[in-house]
């Protein structure tokens, strides 16, 4: 697999651009585009996306997260789109430019909408073992209820790709809304983490994406043996994961963002954004 190893320029600024294991964390301004597309104009590749779509959130999300991908998710660039729908009927049409497909999979429809946020990691592993690490060469997973504002690009590629919480980000690790109770697979202990991590982003080679999901649902499926859940689901077992498999690339919150957030003088531009969120009626039995 191909491996970004150029085009990212190191300064200091208020915000923190390498980690204290030496990985870079990017932010608008943090690396040369045009250096990136003249490595990757000589070394081809495939970028994947899944994305979960289920209940009511197939209606209200999917096709206005599609339509922003394929306006802005890894321009000029192949990229194959993974939808994992619970209902095949519900997939809406959407003409997409020439570089970017669409591959649709049925999935289980599960009773409980923490279970679906669970689960998703072994269907994200299942997937990725039958075929996707055969056709891509990068793979993001993405929460559907999100929409691309702005170019996402390469820059964001990595061999592991963790995306910083844009509710947590400059708060200190003791605050940090962890798993706390030793019983649980997901558990980090006070004082300790490095940085709060969002699940509805991350990222890497199909190969590591595949550790991540197995590792997380591991997690989940332990806990489950013992009637633990843990306090943010399967967030909760991405940030122990990230904890002792430290991710080799981080983005900030401009590549996360919720706009209620405003007034922040750090965020500069915003690629990608949460959409109005309506959990009760969403989260409403599926």
């Amino acid at each position: 697999m191909l491996q970004p190893d150029t085009g990212f320029i190191y300064y200091e600024s208020m915000n923190l651009t390498t980690t204290s294991w030496s990985a870079p964390v990017v932010w608008d301004g943090t690396f040369d585009e045009k250096v990136l597309e003249k490595y990757y104009e000589k070394n081809k590749i495939t970028v994947g996306l899944t994305v979960f779509a289920v209940g009511r959130y197939i209606d209200h999300y999917l096709k206005k997260f599609i339509s922003s991908a394929d306006r802005f998710f890894m321009v000029g660039h192949k990229v194959i789109i993974y939808v994992l729908i619970d209902d095949f009927s519900r997939m809406p049409w959407i003409q997409l430019s020439p570089l970017c497909l669409i591959k649709v999979f049925e999935i289980k429809r599960e009773k409980r909408w923490q279970d679906i946020s669970t689960m998703c990691m072994k269907a994200i592993s299942d997937h990725v073992v039958a075929h996707i690490q055969y056709e891509v060469d990068f793979l993001f997973c993405m929460d559907v209820d999100q929409i691309f504002v702005r170019k996402y690009g390469l820059e964001t590629l990595g061999e592991s790709v963790a995306q910083l919480h844009a509710y947590w980000y400059m708060e200190d690790p003791i605050g940090l809304p962890y798993e706390r109770s030793e019983l649980s697979e997901a558990y980090i202990p006070f004082g300790m983490g490095d940085f709060y991590y969002h699940a509805a982003v991350f990222g890497g080679t199909p190969i590591q994406v595949l550790d991540i999901a197995r590792e997380c649902f591991k997690g989940i499926m332990n806990d489950k043996k013992n009637s633990i859940e843990a306090v943010w689901h399967d967030e909760s077992h991405l940030n122990k994961y990230f904890f002792l498999h430290k991710p080799t690339k981080l983005l900030s919150p401009e590549y996360c963002w919720a706009f209620p957030k405003m007034d922040v003088p750090f965020i500069h531009s915003i690629k990608l954004c949460w959409a109005k969120k309506d959990y009760e009626n969403l989260r409403v039995t599926m």
